[in-house]
């Protein structure tokens, strides 16, 4: 779940990037050029938020998926309560609370539990693959709410190699996927595409940092009943506690507040390609680590999904007036599992 509740009023607040009006009868565009903490950042979030599938893949092996997700939200909102409190933006986004938990719901609660608890039985590696076919379902999501944009053949053939890609990924490594685990992971694709549509349209007038802490507190809120009377009888090892604070640490307080950062330095269109580098970690780490199993069928899936997630993700034509900046807004919650 990344960021930065929707653009910000004015695209030119971004550092490292030269903003290029469209001439007249043209097509508007952000174009930007990296700057050398731009990269460090990209690299950054490239990292932390291809890690929690390995991370997770660890913990749930003697956590339940409920106790892990409260100590993973209860971690990062107690980390991020000095932030938001010093910048005042509590109160701004209490005000929004029936969007908040629908957005809540859509990124944290639902997703974050389903994906634990598919973890359980696919490897991390297959659960980061699948993931990467979220741009593909939030194209699809932003169809059927309708949008200005045309749908080219540019973006129709990016949809097509993407259902291919996830059919390729599914199909080799069913023998050894739980059906059900593989359904988990489809609502999972569904929830994380459908939450920044919520966030663009009804908070994104609302302080990131401020919305993803209100979240936060929400999912610990309603997932602590459960972790007390799931809470594990014997201390976890060294490795589960590691796992469990990477999660809440790392891939979470720290993951937005980096994540905002980047926003800031490059824009929001350019932050998002971390979308398709996160995947990449994820399997690197699965195989590397854990000794997960890598197929040519899961390599050639995972290029389908990757090229058909490029293509259906760019722009078409919009209905903005010639002239217009155009600036996209960060896909705010979701580059983070």
């Amino acid at each position: 779940m990344p960021e930065g509740s929707g653009a910000p009023p004015c695209a030119a607040r971004y550092r490292g990037c030269r903003l290029v009006r469209a001439a007249e009868g043209g097509r508007g565009e952000v174009l930007a050029r990296m700057t050398r903490r731009g990269w460090l950042l990209f690299a950054a979030m490239g990292v932390i938020w291809g890690l929690p599938y390995l991370l997770i893949k660890d913990a749930v092996a003697h956590l339940t998926p409920a106790t892990l997700v409260f100590a993973r939200t209860a971690i990062g909102s107690v980390l991020l309560l000095p932030l938001a409190v010093v910048r005042g933006q509590l109160h701004r986004v209490l005000r929004a609370w029936v969007p908040l938990l629908v957005f809540t719901m859509a990124e944290i609660i639902v997703p974050w539990w389903l994906l634990s608890d598919a973890e359980r039985h696919l490897t991390s590696s297959l659960s980061g693959l699948l993931v990467a076919a979220v741009p593909l379902a939030g194209m699809v999501i932003v169809r059927f709410l309708g949008s200005s944009e045309h749908l080219g053949r540019a973006q129709l053939l990016g949809l097509l190699l993407g259902v291919l890609g996830v059919g390729a990924v599914v199909g080799f490594d069913l023998g050894n996927a739980s059906p059900l685990a593989l359904g988990e992971m489809a609502v999972v694709v569904l929830c994380y595409a459908a939450g920044p549509q919520v966030l663009t349209r009804s908070l994104a007038h609302l302080p990131g940092i401020g919305v993803v802490f209100a979240a936060l507190v929400v999912g610990a809120v309603l997932y602590a009943p459960l972790a007390a009377v799931q809470h594990p009888t014997v201390l976890p090892s060294g490795s589960v506690v590691v796992a469990v604070l990477g999660l809440g640490v790392v891939c979470t307080a720290l993951a937005f507040v980096l994540f905002f950062e980047l926003v800031t330095e490059v824009g929001p269109v350019r932050s998002t390609v971390i979308t398709y580098v996160n995947p990449v970690v994820a399997v690197l780490l699965g195989v590397a680590v854990r000794h997960e199993p890598l197929s040519w069928g899961l390599l050639a899936g995972f290029l389908l999904i990757l090229c058909g997630s490029v293509l259906a993700t760019r722009r078409g034509r919009p209905a903005s007036p010639p002239g217009q900046l155009l600036a996209a807004p960060p896909r705010a919650a979701r580059s983070q599992p």
